[in-house]
């Protein structure tokens, strides 16, 4: 890709990110393994929301081998709330491999890096770049936005085969002197001044070089396909509590959407079919309808799906000497200690 502003470009770029730049824990330091950390928690969160976050973590796991070895359960209570959790189990799978395979330390070239789990062609990009200073892209969602606008490239940023055009563009305009300085400045660049609408371009430093902005509407780009609507899903949750004031939990299959957290008795709700006898013939219990207290009906929306939930108190009767596999009661303080997903939580804030 031949473009004729390249080193005024990367100039204007650059220098903005040295003087503007957000104060961010993980902007402190060169280490391979803490970027990578950070990299893996900003994917699909908020920055403000992973600064937290980040730190407690840091503080808890400083050292690759720390994370390496960490129970599954205290891992994922660290991560509650920050949602994708496949993100975690994979970052600890891939550190446990720089562990064991490199002598824990940080692959610093792209073949070696992308193989392990989790690293994706972004974030092999982003640690290469910021932490050993390698001239490689790190193309995400910003990025693109971005160079669509400054090239004024129209290709789809919704199908997997466009992220390659915008790969060879990064790769061509890229400073080799400040490679992280260049990354950082590009995805910095499209969180605060190029955002998806009502971009400001009066403000932006590089919008002398930026085609669009002297040719047509900047936000007109990047073109990007609807996503496939989402599925809905209904649920009753009931928060079932026995005589002794412990709480009936249910962990998650080991595979799929949230494994392994814990939960409330979560029942799909079908037309015609009725929630609290189906939970009577799964769980055995005998529950007195009249003391089932509604709690709270919200929505909570994942990448691919929607749950619609409705929540109750119900108070067991009678409790069966033999639980199904992988369900037990918890008394409060045990519960503090379980990883369970965000509309669990919100449930549990609600009578705790």
């Amino acid at each position: 890709m031949n473009y004729p502003y390249t080193t005024q470009f990367r100039q204007a770029l650059v220098e903005w990110f040295q003087e503007e730049q957000r104060d961010l824990p993980w902007r402190h330091t060169k280490d391979p393994y803490r970027i990578w950390v950070s990299e893996v928690m900003l994917q699909q969160t908020r920055v403000d929301t992973v600064i937290p976050y980040y730190n407690r973590f840091m503080e808890k796991y400083p050292t690759s081998e720390s994370l390496a070895y960490a129970p599954e359960e205290e891992l994922l209570k660290m991560w509650e709330g920050l949602g994708y959790y496949s993100r975690v189990r994979n970052l600890q799978a891939g550190v446990r491999e720089v562990v064991e395979t490199y002598g824990s330390k940080v692959p610093d070239n792209r073949h070696d890096i992308s193989k392990l789990k989790g690293v994706g062609p972004y974030t092999a990009g982003a640690i290469l770049s910021i932490a050993y200073g390698k001239p490689e892209h790190a193309v995400d969602g910003n990025v693109m936005r971005v160079l669509s606008r400054v090239l004024n490239i129209d290709a789809d940023i919704a199908l997997p085969k466009t992220k390659k055009i915008f790969e060879e563009a990064v790769t061509a305009l890229i400073d080799p002197a400040h490679t992280s300085e260049f990354n950082q400045g590009l995805m910095e660049l499209g969180a605060l001044i190029c955002t998806p609408t009502s971009p400001k371009c009066l403000l932006c430093p590089v919008h002398d070089y930026c085609t669009v902005f002297h040719e047509g509407d900047p936000a007109s780009l990047p073109v990007k396909s609807k996503k496939v609507k989402t599925k809905n899903l209904d649920y009753d949750v009931l928060v079932i509590r026995d005589v002794e004031g412990r709480f009936l939990m249910e962990k998650r299959a080991e595979e799929g959407l949230l494994a392994n957290m814990w939960q409330f008795v979560m029942i799909e709700r079908v037309a015609d079919e009725n929630s609290f006898s189906k939970a009577e013939q799964q769980y055995g219990l005998l529950l007195d309808h009249a003391l089932a207290v509604p709690l709270e009906s919200f929505k909570h929306v994942f990448s691919h799906l929607k749950w619609l939930i409705d929540s109750y108190l119900v108070d067991a009767l009678q409790v069966p000497e033999q639980l199904p596999k992988n369900t037990a009661f918890f008394t409060k303080e045990q519960i503090e200690q379980l990883p369970m997903p965000v509309p669990m939580l919100k449930i549990w804030r609600k009578i705790n």
